[in-house]
């Protein structure tokens, strides 16, 4: 048997754990029809299958109808969840995998305009700023309903041969009993801790009745609000300490903070920049308070962090749930000793992102998660191999080149630069996302394990492709700025590529205009904020940087607002002139002809890219497909067949930024799907 802590089995009750790795309850927003079917299966499987020890499902599963879904949650009120449920349990435990089920009355948490557009129901209106519901304060009559649909709910997981339940109590409607914050009912329910937590004990003793004592129940719960008159760590200790006494709780698993603002949310679920595991601590003094089986994650995104928590005494189970939806394979790696072959995840929190915008979850840079199906983790080889040239490493083309190479073909990298990593390498100057610079590392790494030859320092031209005599050549070249949007004055604009890479210094009274929305206009924002200079924002936008979304949203807030930089919206800049040694820009609107001035010592448009395509129209005349893609094919994941120049000497394909400014996993997903079929 292994020595190494991770690998360790753990007994929960009756039941072995064969490691002590687990994905906690998270909602990818697969399910249809509120069912989690074919897609919601692979992707469970697909980690069970490369030794996880456990998998919780679910984030969580409604079990009422007025807690209608707006993460496109499971809803375990319906009897049909049964059969779906049990099909995905059955193959989980196919692989040894166990598989439990997170529960919950999303309460406030939740809209009224949802599903049935009944009534959100809380113990008091208060209402959540996350979904901006005001509650009906809930009567005897809702309490007594709820706690038999819980009790429904797990009867339905039992049926369906999952290992146990987790009940949910981080802002949703159990621990909005707790707070006093989120209470002001009268006795029984309210008032003093006792009755407070008075509708959890009723819950779980409904559940108890109905699933015996031999099914396992854990609770999920927020063991610390960390929000002023909310739930105290002290709090915290004391429902810990209760719920271990009373019996029919199997295991703990800690949050510690509050989700009902987006700040708040991201403090409890860090994303990229922010620090590792910064609740273990807390988990571990619940741990050995209480002694009860303890499990924990919260930016938990590598092995060492992973194992550090279990050998130090301060978890029995580690969850490293977008650890696995960056590499759903990571178990087997460790196992077989292959850790540097891991798919890190970067903390770009693309995944969580999408659902709170109304998505399913992606992983910024493995874009198999999710797509078990039609994209499969694991690369089949190519019947004939081929001379691939790839032009452009950034992600886009790395992806390409590692999923091509992988297939067995022989490929070659042709790059401008001196090392890879294209937009991404500009990103990961900023010191707060230096983490997303792995996307391009792990990819370099894995193409120089599988022979991939780099050519760097070489601006390539038509003759230098075809002096590699591929068979197929894929053009990731990208994009580059442009700023000429202007009615006048283009060329007293910069673009924020040029603040950030450090080409032109940042001014002192700063206008950045921002069309685009991306993170490049905050990560420039940022730079020149930080050397003492007025800065403002300005979009035609109703909402600033819509396509950065809501958790990558708080740590620029948090700085830019501490800098007092000025958010402008719904104001298009349409002219910039010389006034001086100033700048006169002038502001237009897209619902009427109103104008406004500024005057300014330098001017910062975002406007995305335009595709660097010269290359690939050299060549175009020279490829069988004359770059035409089969998008049914393309879409499908079916090989290219189109060709209607027989006499070209190779096929041409290009990717990313190279077509249209698009994002980091669409240029990825793009390699990935082409280079598969090759």
């Amino acid at each position: 048997m292994s020595n190494d802590p991770l690998l360790q089995p753990y007994q929960l009750k009756h039941l072995t754990l064969k490691n002590r790795v687990m994905i906690t309850s998270h909602e990818p927003a697969y399910p249809e029809d509120g069912m989690p079917k074919d897609r919601y299966r692979a992707y469970h499987v697909e980690r069970a299958r490369a030794g996880v020890a456990m998998t919780m499902t679910a984030g969580s599963a409604s079990v009422a109808r007025d807690s209608p879904p707006v993460f496109n949650n499971i809803l375990a009120w319906k009897d049909e969840v049964v059969g779906w449920m049990k099909q995905l349990t059955d193959e989980c435990h196919d692989h040894d995998c166990a598989v439990m089920i997170q529960l919950t009355h999303l309460g406030r948490r939740t809209r009224w305009d949802k599903a049935d557009w009944l009534p959100v129901v809380s113990p008091s209106h208060a209402r959540e700023p996350a979904h901006r519901a005001f509650p009906k304060k809930a009567e005897d009559w809702d309490i007594a309903r709820i706690i038999t649909d819980y009790a429904d709910a797990a009867e339905r997981m039992q049926a369906a041969g999952l290992d146990g339940v987790e009940i949910q109590a981080y802002g949703h409607l159990m621990d909005q009993f707790w707070s006093p914050l989120t209470n002001d009912l009268d006795a029984p329910y309210g008032g003093s801790l006792d009755n407070r937590l008075r509708f959890t004990f009723d819950v779980l003793s409904a559940i108890r009745e109905r699933v015996g004592d031999q099914f396992i129940v854990g609770v999920r719960y927020t063991a610390d609000e960390d929000l002023v008159g909310g739930l105290t760590a002290a709090d915290g200790m004391e429902i810990s300490r209760r719920l271990r006494d009373c019996g029919m709780v199997d295991f703990l698993n800690v949050i510690r903070g509050h989700i009902d603002t987006d700040a708040g949310l991201t403090d409890v679920i860090p994303i990229q920049g922010m620090r590792n595991a910064p609740h273990l601590d807390f988990a571990g003094q619940i741990r050995a308070e209480t002694q009860i089986p303890t499990f924990h994650a919260a930016k938990i995104p590598d092995v060492a962090t992973a194992r550090h928590a279990i050998a130090s005494g301060k978890l029995d189970m580690v969850g490293m749930t977008r650890a696995h939806m960056a590499d759903p394979h990571l178990m087997r790696k460790v196992i077989e000793g292959r850790e540097d072959d891991i798919r890190p995840c970067v903390g770009a929190n693309y995944c969580l992102d999408r659902i709170y915008q109304g998505g399913m979850a992606l992983c910024l840079h493995n874009p198999s998660t999710g797509r078990e199906i039609e994209q499969p983790h694991d690369i089949a080889p190519a019947e004939t191999p081929k001379r691939v040239t790839v032009v452009g490493a950034g992600p886009g083309g790395l992806e390409a080149a590692r999923v091509a190479a992988t297939r067995g073909h022989s490929v070659t990298v042709l790059e401008a630069a001196n090392q890879p990593g294209g937009q991404i390498r500009l990103t990961a100057l900023q010191e707060r996302r230096r983490e997303i610079m792995s996307i391009i590392q792990w990819r370099y790494d894995q193409c120089q394990k599988l022979g991939v030859q780099f050519r760097f320092d070489t601006f390539a031209e038509a003759e230098d492709v075809l002096a590699t005599t591929p068979d197929e050549v894929i053009i990731a070249t990208g994009g580059f700025p442009y700023t000429d949007v202007l009615a006048d004055g283009n060329d007293l604009v910069v673009s924020a590529w040029d603040i950030l890479s450090g080409d032109v210094a940042a001014g002192q009274n700063v206008l950045i205009f921002d069309d685009a929305g991306d993170h490049a206009a905050l990560q420039a924002a940022d730079a020149v904020s930080a050397t003492g200079a007025h800065v403002e924002i300005v979009t035609p936008d109703r909402s600033f940087a819509p396509e950065v979304m809501a958790m990558n949203l708080v740590p620029y807030m948090r700085t830019l607002q501490a800098r007092d930089v000025t958010f402008t919206v719904t104001w298009r800049l349409v002219s910039v002139v010389r006034e001086g040694n100033q700048l006169r820009a002038t502001l237009g609107s897209d619902y009427g002809g109103m104008t406004q001035e500024r005057l300014v010592d330098q001017v910062v448009v975002n406007n995305g890219t335009r595709p660097l395509d010269d290359l690939y129209f050299d060549l175009k005349p020279h490829s069988s497909n004359l770059g035409a893609v089969d998008y049914e094919a393309f879409a499908n994941g079916a090989a290219q067949e189109v060709a209607p120049n027989p006499d070209g000497a190779f096929r041409l394909f290009r990717i990313g930024d190279a077509v249209a400014a698009r994002n980091t996993h669409a240029a990825i997903y793009d390699g990935l799907r082409l280079a598969r079929v090759l």
